[in-house]
């Protein structure tokens, strides 16, 4: 009689207390036999479908995307050809006036009695554009003055090109014309050419 009432409560145990690993799942339980395996399977697998319809989806979307960039018509083309216009227009604007572009041939320095502009033979004008290739400054001039004679090197060195420093050593002087650099200075009053005068290293920057 125990015997059988042991065999009973272990069968009862089996039946309705211990779970069954296999049996548990989050949905409902399928029923009838040997359909746990088979559902699991058949929900992973359309999981699985769904995800890779999205990734799809994606793609395609990012993939149509991209084309309507890339096929957005002449748009490459017109930015292109409006930069090619443009620059050929600055190029054809350019060119005539880099060609009016002219330098002193001889170069002149004269007193104020002489106009400036272009200097040549026939046309005998002190150049106003002049630079000088050892301190890289352009030559300042002063009508109707001239350098005092204490002026010195250090002078110019620390007050080029500011005039309301530089006229603490000006003296007015009518018809002269004072000129200088950061390195060099000269009072004129006649029309000298340049070449004349070795030591100076200016030349005309074209006007």
């Amino acid at each position: 009689m125990a015997k059988d009432l042991d065999e009973l409560l272990d069968e009862v145990e089996t039946k309705f207390c211990r779970l069954d690993p296999l049996r548990l799942d989050l949905g409902e339980r399928p029923k009838g036999g040997g359909g746990t395996h088979s559902g699991d399977r058949n929900g992973a697998q359309e999981k699985e479908t769904l995800r890779s319809t999205e990734t799809f989806k994606k793609e395609d979307d990012l993939d149509s995307l991209i084309n309507e960039i890339f096929e957005e018509p002449n748009f490459d083309k017109k930015s292109f050809q409006k930069f090619k216009s443009k620059s050929s227009s600055n190029t054809s604007v350019r060119a005539p006036i880099q060609g009016l572009s002219k330098s002193c041939s001889p170069v002149y320095l004269s007193g104020s009695a002489v106009p400036c502009g272009i200097g040549t033979s026939t046309s005998q004008r002190a150049c106003d554009r002049l630079r000088c290739v050892a301190c890289d400054f352009r030559i300042v001039s002063y009508n109707d003055y001239m350098w005092d004679k204490s002026c010195d090197y250090l002078f110019f060195r620390n007050n080029m090109p500011e005039f309301h420093k530089l006229k603490t050593k000006l003296i007015e002087k009518k018809g002269a014309r004072a000129y200088a650099c950061q390195c060099s200075w000269r009072t004129i009053e006649e029309l000298t050419d340049l070449q004349t005068d070795h030591q100076l290293r200016w030349v005309c920057g074209k006007h």
